[in-house]
């Protein structure tokens, strides 16, 4: 193999966690190149095009914060940046740091073995090419590996189909059309109103409804957006401390402390807000049940007084406890059902039996479409990982070791799979708090751990199967005190994926997992192993 393919690191994905990992891996001096499948940077964000996709993140949160001068000359446009926007923001960063000259687009690694005598990582991608590398870092997202139910006879719809993590990079045109989407997630959310607008009838088909808040999205406040670029470091230090590392201070009350008409005022408060926020009205909504249903009481309430149809209105109050599944943020997406051509089939009471050349069927009904939408998410955390072939110490694969759930120490590093770091992974906050913080987290932890190896001469590191295993437990150990657990199936376990183990995978609560790292470091980095 020519060295021009051996590297110091790899890294794969070129997501927000790519980019930034590139940028500073470059500046430890190593030879580092990055693979990315699709044809530009952005991830998830590349991907999920379809109409309405927007973040539920404020714009002044959802972004880097590594460089105060990139803080200070990008202005977001919204309080809630929309998928175009963020894109362009995500090219601006490639372009501002020249990360793309390390960036190989439109390949995809599709295998990685652990080379044990040489201590490297041998790499091959769909393009038939080979490289090797000394650290591999697995920016490869935790929202980036769709979910296709395997519905039967999905193969034969002669319509238009479409996924709304796998959207097309042209315009879709739903007008005049018979429009179906299956799926009342975030996405399907998002794009319900749009499609609603559009097309000539829109058939929504709800397996199990979600709690949306309202998001009353603006125009960015550029008063607000001048005083929070005056203090950002205090700004973000400020938000950090908060349990997503999001800017919605919890109430310190108890949903079931004060009167009704002082909850009842506070709910409306929040929810004249609008947007996550709403989960930290008071401060035991994700730990006892009781003051949850004050909680889910109202969002019902709310629904049933926007929504005319008294049937439409029950079907879309959800059934489960408020924020055990993400919570989701609209525009209209409650009025759209008031709408004449707009129509909610309960697959819960109707399941769908099969697909047809132009369209499903229902246990009840034969729906007809021009255009059918599958908003059925992702296999969450684990699948992008699980789509390459990867093989550790004594030809163990990353599969089997994940056969009962991912096992990790501190969602970062997989006992022997040495020199490979999984950011974002499961056993982190990632996606119970802010992405771009936990990203920057994640990434300052590695290379700080490489400079430190760097420094102290070491070639490889890797996890112990004992703090791996502590560490998962102490992840679950924390979900059993919410109702994260006890409150749903979620993805947050897998559910929504047929045969993939049930086992919880984002650690809950941001300040208190970097105060573990912090801890870990000091500690020499313990529960690591240096050769």
């Amino acid at each position: 193999m020519s060295t021009e393919n051996n590297f110091d690191a790899v890294i794969i994905g070129a997501g927000f966690a790519g980019m930034y990992a590139l940028h500073k891996i470059r500046g430890l001096g190593f030879k580092v190149k990055a693979y990315e499948r699709a044809s530009d940077v952005g991830g998830t964000w590349f991907w999920n095009r379809y109409p309405g996709a927007r973040c539920d993140v404020n714009s002044l949160e959802y972004s880097y914060q590594f460089s105060d001068e990139l803080q200070q000359e990008w202005s977001w446009s919204e309080r809630y940046s929309s998928q175009p926007e963020i894109l362009s923001y995500a090219k601006h960063v490639s372009e501002r740091f020249d990360l793309r000259k390390d960036i190989q687009f439109e390949t995809k690694v599709t295998q990685l073995e652990y080379d044990e005598n040489a201590e490297v990582w041998h790499g091959q991608t769909d393009r038939g090419e080979e490289f090797t590398s000394r650290i591999m870092i697995m920016a490869t997202g935790c929202l980036s590996k769709s979910n296709t139910p395997q519905f039967e006879g999905l193969n034969q719809f002669e319509g238009q189909l479409l996924h709304t993590a796998q959207w097309p990079h042209t315009e879709v045109d739903f007008a005049g059309k018979d429009v179906g989407v299956i799926g009342t997630g975030s996405s399907a959310i998002q794009l319900i109103p749009i499609v609603a607008d559009q097309a000539k009838t829109l058939t929504v088909f709800q397996r199990t409804a979600n709690f949306s808040i309202p998001a009353h999205n603006s125009d960015m406040d550029k008063k607000h957006e001048a005083r929070v670029k005056a203090n950002y470091k205090e700004f973000r230090a400020q938000n950090s401390l908060q349990r997503s590392a999001i800017g919605m201070v919890p109430n310190p009350v108890s949903a079931l402390e004060v009167s009704d008409e002082e909850r009842e005022q506070t709910y409306e408060e929040r929810w004249s807000v609008g947007g996550l926020p709403f989960a930290a009205t008071f401060n035991d909504l994700g730990i006892d049940r009781r003051a949850n249903s004050t909680a889910v009481d109202f969002v019902h309430r709310k629904i049933k007084d926007i929504v005319k149809d008294e049937q439409t209105a029950d079907t879309l109050c959800p059934d489960t406890v408020l924020g055990c599944k993400r919570l989701c943020v609209d525009s209209n997406y409650y009025e759209t059902f008031n709408r004449s051509n707009v129509f909610l089939v309960d697959i819960k009471q109707n399941p769908i039996k099969n697909i047809t050349k132009d369209g499903l069927v229902t246990a009840d009904k034969d729906y007809k479409f021009d255009s059918l939408v599958l908003a059925t998410g992702f296999d969450a955390m684990t699948g992008a990982l699980a789509d390459i072939s990867i093989t550790g110490r004594e030809k163990q694969t990353l599969a089997s070791h994940w056969s009962e759930g991912p096992q990790n120490y501190l969602g970062l590093m997989v006992s022997g799979f040495p020199n490979m770091f999984t950011i974002t992974g499961p056993g982190s906050p990632s996606v119970l708090s802010n992405m771009i913080v936990a990203i920057e987290q994640h990434v300052n932890f590695i290379t700080n751990l490489l400079d430190f190896m760097k420094q102290t001469q070491r070639k490889t590191v890797e996890t112990s199967e004992k703090a791996e295993t502590e560490w998962v437990q102490q992840v679950n150990a924390i979900a059993a005190q919410t109702l994260y657990t006890s409150g749903c199936n979620s993805w947050y376990l897998g559910a929504n994926i047929p045969g993939k183990p049930r086992i919880f995978m984002p650690h809950i609560g941001f300040p208190t997992y970097v105060e573990k790292c912090n801890e870990v470091a000091a500690q020499d980095y313990r529960g690591f192993k240096f050769s």
